[in-house]
């Protein structure tokens, strides 16, 4: 037992809650899946639980003070580590356009009737280890692998129409088949969706994208219909055939990219998701017959920016993954890998660095069979080894712009920025190092007066 449920049944024993507490959801299912659980725990009582929380509290077993949230009889408290959610066992009724239920007190049974899967309603009583299946069909779904809903499919998924996206990420998280007609109650049902706000839907999208076989579920979301209603955007590349280095379609070469993605990063995942999302708006075909996608890694950074606000990323992760996708075709447009084309990559990536190597790499792997891909570990070690004798502030002029006015004499104005930024390319170019003054002023009388600096990508 979690030392959390430990200290909660302890200190319980000799109140009115000993016996009447029981553990549900998903820690009851890993369990006897034989799988690790997350620190997040679901407790369900027939009597008060929000007095279950203070009776905690009081007791010193939470380590806060209990949050409540009395219109649904529920609290959350913390201890050893670990969230748990006490609720009153409760039934819910639903108005059509709302995700927010009415609700009342109700028997255990009718609280599992209420649940979104016959596996994630089973019970353990945290007193006597007593094991409930109070729907009959919660351990021989759990023995047979299949996912089914307590009730008819489409009522539970109109009731809480995320319940649509949690279907597809727990087949393909835990390896179930679903129930007949499961699939089809989320045809019906999809466009319910609508009603889930986009937070909730980008918490379920990204558990989704960690899973091993996120590809797998991407696949189901789009042929369900529901990625239509939150990434249309991603739908564009299905059946846009690309050039000689590819097999797939851009949608498939995705698909095959994110099953290869050595990183669990979430931002990595979602910009491999995206790196190709611009590829549909530029495809053209040149007079030999090549298919040719220019500048899409500049439309696709657009894209993949909307989407991420779209589901309410910050501004910081939307900027990143956009970062990404605008700069997963640099290292493939290089001849060679200079040293001062590598100290571009530190100065232009910065953290994101190594990000952007685990987006090449998977997008290398799902090329055609047989293309000679870029060694992107050679790349990798080469570019970690100028980052190690390239510190950031061996990146910056050796001249401050108030140093380069007062050499040169000009006022404040975009010809103090462009001798700056040269100053910083000829330190990138090695002739010049970042703390000699006098080699930079001499320098200065060599700047070009037609050089426009290029946008940092």
């Amino acid at each position: 037992m979690h030392p959390a449920l430990e200290s909660i049944r302890n200190a319980l024993r000799g109140t009115p809650f000993e016996g009447q507490v029981r553990l549900v959801g998903g820690a009851v299912r890993d369990e006897l899946l034989g799988i690790a659980h997350s620190n997040d725990f679901d407790l369900v009582t027939e009597l008060d639980a929000l007095a279950l929380a203070e009776t905690l509290w009081k007791k010193g077993v939470s380590d806060i003070p209990p949050v409540t949230y009395p219109r649904f009889r529920t609290a959350l408290v913390r201890t050893e580590g670990a969230n748990v959610e006490l609720v009153t066992a409760r039934k819910e009724s639903y108005a059509e356009e709302s995700r927010k239920p009415d609700i009342a007190p109700a028997t255990l049974r009718e609280d599992a009737q209420r649940r979104d899967f016959t596996v994630n309603a089973l019970m353990r009583n945290i007193h006597s280890g007593e094991l409930l299946d109070l729907l009959g069909m919660g351990l021989s779904d759990l023995e047979s692998r299949t996912l089914r809903t307590p009730l008819d499919p489409a009522e539970t998924f109109r009731d809480d129409p995320l319940r649509m996206l949690r279907a597809v990420r727990f087949v393909w998280q835990l390896r179930f088949v679903p129930a007949p007609g499961l699939y089809d109650a989320i045809r019906e049902e999809r466009d319910r969706l609508s009603i889930i706000s986009e937070e909730r839907i980008r918490d379920e999208f990204v558990k989704m994208m960690g899973l091993p076989d996120a590809d797998r579920a991407l696949s189901d979301l789009e042929s369900l219909g529901l990625l239509a209603l939150f990434a249309p955007e991603l739908l564009e590349m299905k059946g846009v055939t690309q050039g000689r280095y590819h097999h797939l379609d851009v949608w498939d070469h995705t698909l095959l990219a994110v099953r290869n993605t050595a990183s669990d990063d979430p931002l990595t995942l979602l910009a491999v998701l995206l790196h190709d999302v611009g590829k549909p708006a530029t495809r053209s075909v040149d007079e030999r017959g090549d298919i040719r996608f220019f500048q899409h890694e500049r439309v696709g950074e657009k894209l993949a920016f909307e989407f991420m606000s779209r589901l309410r990323f910050s501004r910081e992760d939307s900027l990143a993954v956009a970062k990404l996708v605008r700069n997963h075709m640099r290292l493939q447009t290089m001849a060679e890998l200079t040293p001062s084309a590598a100290r571009r990559l530190v100065r232009d990536l910065g953290p994101d660095l190594g990000r952007l190597l685990d987006v090449v790499e998977a997008d290398a792997s799902a090329l055609r069979p047989g293309v000679k891909a870029m060694d992107v570990p050679a790349i990798r070690r080469q570019i970690e080894e100028v980052a190690r004798m390239t510190p950031a502030q061996s990146l910056e002029s050796p001249l401050s712009g108030e140093e380069i006015m007062d050499e040169l004499g000009l006022e404040p104005g975009p010809d103090v920025g462009r001798r700056k930024t040269w100053l910083i390319e000829q330190v990138l170019e090695g002739r010049l190092t970042p703390d000699d003054k006098a080699a930079a002023r001499v320098l200065l009388k060599e700047f070009p007066l037609d050089f426009r600096p290029q946008a940092s990508d």
